[in-house]
């Protein structure tokens, strides 16, 4: 049986802006479907408002509104696909002092197969501020006859439809959740998604759809949260569920759907991340450690550094649990802890998983340590840890390289007083990595010893989630570079060496 994968995520995105009297507050979000009959994707572009962040006139006596002009752009490359500029109303109200609700917008429109820009621009029209832009790379993908699945959206609430509307979808209001933070507040959380073309698989067959929970840095399952339902194969299965996550610990997961055959082998599925905070809810109990090669440390302090260095590839549940094992004065739960966290990664040989990353942390611990600060909690051995080795390492104690700026579509040479256009930078350490995780060529880091002591810090990185700072190499060469310069450092980083 074939197995056909579509991990598209649908991302939240908080759009910050200072109004002159209030700051707007908005989520966007998207999502991707698909019309078998006409061989047509679509994208659904979401928006959630938050009354309170607009500033409301009156329209009436004792009545009042407020407007956000919304500007919707699809690009492919530099070519513009779709574009809408249209005025959102709010609802009309009489108390601008009760304001706790959301406007909720959802443009809906065809894209052809492809990688595109969506971004998205907002203004409060009662505002001075300037519109708000937020963007984000969208992959439509849907082959027709073939077997495919929308992304999942997910739902905070449903109802028959009585009067057609914009969160109308198969004859319920479904108002979407457009976020992926989940407080203790939320005891199930409810998603929508569709599947096609599965009978070019199955036939008229039956099969079954799952929801379930998984940690998002291990892929472990949460083996209490499952939610199943019974379909019959057809060109469109529109699939509308719910899971329960009041026991979920707080912690950084994704939800996973899933279609499967009678055999119960998988056809399809997808994933969605979301962060939950519930914290009166504890962890599962750590497992069992007995007769595993933990039995072999029964030094606490090697055991809570061993621990600790777990740091920079635990989960959030994981460095929370550790945070508490190195606090306790029990070596059993240290060493149950350190056999859970193997076993997870590797559950037919832990001791083997544990052997290759102490190769690692020894290294860190020799070659990255200071004075009173392991090298497991120094950058470099963060990064070095979490990444492994780089592929290539430039180490300056003291590089003097000279300025370039951009200007008139051509590079210049910029002269400093004093310097005779040279640039003494402070000493750095740049490591280059070929590829990392989630499809990322090329990502380059900038280590900086400011005081000339040993001691390195990261100061920028092209990687994602890493620290970005667009002065960086101002920084490096003590204020010598102009704003806008770029010196030889700049382009040792653009090249990656």
């Amino acid at each position: 049986m074939k197995k056909y994968l579509f991990a598209l995520i649908a991302v939240a995105i908080s759009l910050p802006t200072i109004a002159q009297n209030k700051s707007l507050s908005a989520l966007f979000n998207y999502a991707t479907y698909y019309i078998p009959d006409d061989n047509r994707p679509y994208v659904e572009a979401i928006l959630s408002i938050d009354a309170w962040s607009l500033n409301f006139n009156e329209v009436e006596i004792g009545k009042y509104s407020a407007t956000v002009e919304v500007t919707l752009i699809a690009k492919s490359g530099d070519s513009v696909c779709y574009l809408k500029k249209y005025n959102l109303n709010s609802p009309t109200v009489t108390d601008t002092n009760n304001l706790g609700f959301n406007i909720i917008d959802i443009q809906r429109f065809s894209l052809r197969n492809g990688i595109y820009t969506l971004s998205v621009s907002m203004r409060d029209l009662a505002s001075t501020a300037a519109a708000s832009t937020a963007e984000e790379k969208v992959v439509v993908f849907y082959e027709n006859e073939r077997p495919s699945i929308s992304m999942l959206q997910l739902i905070s609430s449903a109802k028959k439809t009585t009067t057609e509307n914009a969160i109308s979808r198969r004859g319920y209001d479904m108002e979407p959740y457009i976020n992926d933070f989940l407080p203790e507040q939320i005891k199930q959380i409810s998603f929508y998604y569709e599947l096609y073309n599965l009978e070019t698989e199955l036939g008229r067959d039956k099969f079954i759809t799952c929801a379930y929970v998984e940690e998002y840095e291990t892929g472990i399952r949460a083996t209490d949260i499952l939610a199943t339902t019974r379909h019959q194969a057809a060109q469109t299965v529109p699939v509308f569920g719910t899971i329960d996550i009041a026991n979920l610990p707080s912690g950084h997961y994704n939800i996973v759907v899933e279609a499967r055959d009678r055999d119960n082998e998988t056809l399809i599925y997808t994933k969605l991340p979301f962060f939950r905070s519930n914290p009166g809810v504890e962890p599962e109990p750590l497992s069992d450690y007995a007769a595993t090669f933990v039995a072999q440390f029964t030094d606490t302090n090697t055991l809570n550094i061993y621990i600790d260095a777990l740091t920079p590839i635990a989960s959030e549940i994981e460095r929370s649990q550790a945070r508490k094992v190195i606090a306790s004065n029990s070596i059993e739960k240290k060493q149950a802890f350190f056999y859970s966290f193997w076993a997870k990664r590797n559950a037919t040989a832990p001791s083997k998983a544990w052997e290759e990353y102490k190769v690692l942390v020894d290294y860190v611990l020799k070659e990255f340590s200071y004075p009173k600060t392991p090298g497991h909690h120094t950058d470099r051995g963060r990064v070095y840890l979490q990444y492994g080795p780089p592929d290539f390492v430039r180490d300056e104690k003291n590089f003097v390289g000279t300025s370039t700026s951009q200007g008139s579509g051509e590079m210049f040479s910029q002269d400093y007083e004093g310097s005779l256009g040279h640039i003494y930078y402070l000493p750095y350490q740049l490591w280059r990595y070929n590829s990392l995780p989630a499809d990322q060529p090329n990502r380059v880091f900038i280590f900086w010893d400011q005081f000339r002591s040993g001691y390195y810090k990261l100061l920028n990185s092209n990687a994602k989630g890493e620290v970005r700072d667009m002065k960086w190499e101002q920084v490096l060469s003590n204020g010598q570079l102009h704003e806008n310069a770029i010196g030889e450092v700049g382009r040792q980083f653009e090249r990656g060496y």
